[in-house]
């Protein structure tokens, strides 16, 4: 090679060191493992879809996906740590219901749900149980539990996943519709409420039904009515909670997948692409309907407009019950 030549060629290679690389693509995203950032410790509802969600994309990513349990101030610990994540699509959220309650309960949130975050889409909607620990709490059903709540004021109690979740604005709606006095005692996530449920600590939750239907199926925790309008066909036994006797009480929750905002629109439809497959795979399907859970058509667009109507919704709830951080 001529002098000229090789100068040329030196040139060449150092002008191609000196492009930076191109970003991450859908067609060569991902290239390394995925986090998702779970708002709660692990053991709660959050997480107990998170995880065989995360097992089912991980076989059709072909890349780990790591659950990052941060638990804290009613999930909003989490939800902060993943709006200032890098937008590389290497980060994602999974929150729930309790992420549209927080901006009414706390006003001075360091993010935005709706404006820091793109919407994914919904990964699970389970109804809300009302469960009683067996050997502390002796009603067998909703009228029995009531009754024996306005006969003793403020003798039971009711844990819940912490300040502004479903489990609390469920408890806060129960009280305020039956007229009955419970403690609240608010936990760092569902996890650590039903170690103590189950242990007898606390009398009662208003759980989702993700989180507490191994419980109840093995008759560790009794399950008095779901506060939806149909039963739920895991467990066909346990009553609606108009059937036993409070028509009009109706709580569901529900779990989401969002990314940090500015990640790339390609990553971002792939995922959305991945995490409808991933939704409709009978592994998922089959463990879903064990937890009672329907799976709504949620994504995108059409989710983000659903959460500014439930951010709406409840901090109506949140006003007229005038509920407050404890």
């Amino acid at each position: 090679m001529s002098k000229s030549g090789w100068l040329g060629a030196l040139a060449l290679a150092t002008l191609i060191q000196l492009v930076p690389a191109a970003p991450a693509t859908a067609q060569s995203w991902p290239q390394k493992p995925v986090s998702f950032i779970v708002p709660f410790p692990a053991g709660g509802g959050t997480d107990a879809f998170a995880r065989p969600l995360a097992a089912q994309l991980e076989q059709q990513l072909g890349q780990r996906i790591l659950i990052d349990n941060r638990g804290g101030a009613g999930g909003t610990v989490g939800a902060s740590a993943a709006s200032k994540a890098a937008p590389d699509g290497y980060t994602f959220f999974i929150g729930a219901a309790h992420h549209a309650i927080a901006p009414a309960l706390y006003p001075k949130l360091d993010y935005n749900i709706q404006t820091d975050f793109i919407p994914i889409g919904v990964i699970a909607q389970p109804p809300q149980v009302v469960v009683v620990h067996p050997g502390k709490v002796q009603a067998k059903t909703l009228v029995e539990l009531i009754d024996f709540a306005k006969k003793n004021p403020d003798k039971l109690n009711y844990g819940s996943a912490g300040n502004g979740t479903t489990h609390h604005l469920a408890g806060e709606l129960f009280k305020l519709t039956t007229k009955v006095n419970l403690t609240h005692v608010p936990y760092r996530g569902a996890g650590p409420l039903m170690q103590d449920l189950v242990a007898g600590q606390v009398d009662l939750a208003f759980d989702g039904l993700g989180s507490s239907a191994a419980q109840i199926s093995s008759g560790t925790l009794r399950a008095l009515a779901v506060a939806a309008p149909k039963r739920a066909s895991a467990f066909p036994d346990v009553p609606t909670t108009a059937e036993a006797g409070v028509p009009g009480y109706e709580v569901s929750t529900w779990y989401a997948m969002w990314a940090p905002k500015n990640t790339p629109p390609e990553i971002v439809a792939k995922m959305t692409a991945e995490l409808q497959k991933a939704l409709a795979t009978p592994m998922v399907t089959e463990a879903w309907k064990k937890n009672g859970s329907e799976i709504p058509n949620l994504y995108g667009p059409a989710f983000g407009d659903f959460v500014k109507v439930e951010v709406a919704r409840w901090g109506k709830v949140v006003a007229e019950a005038n509920v407050k951080p404890d």
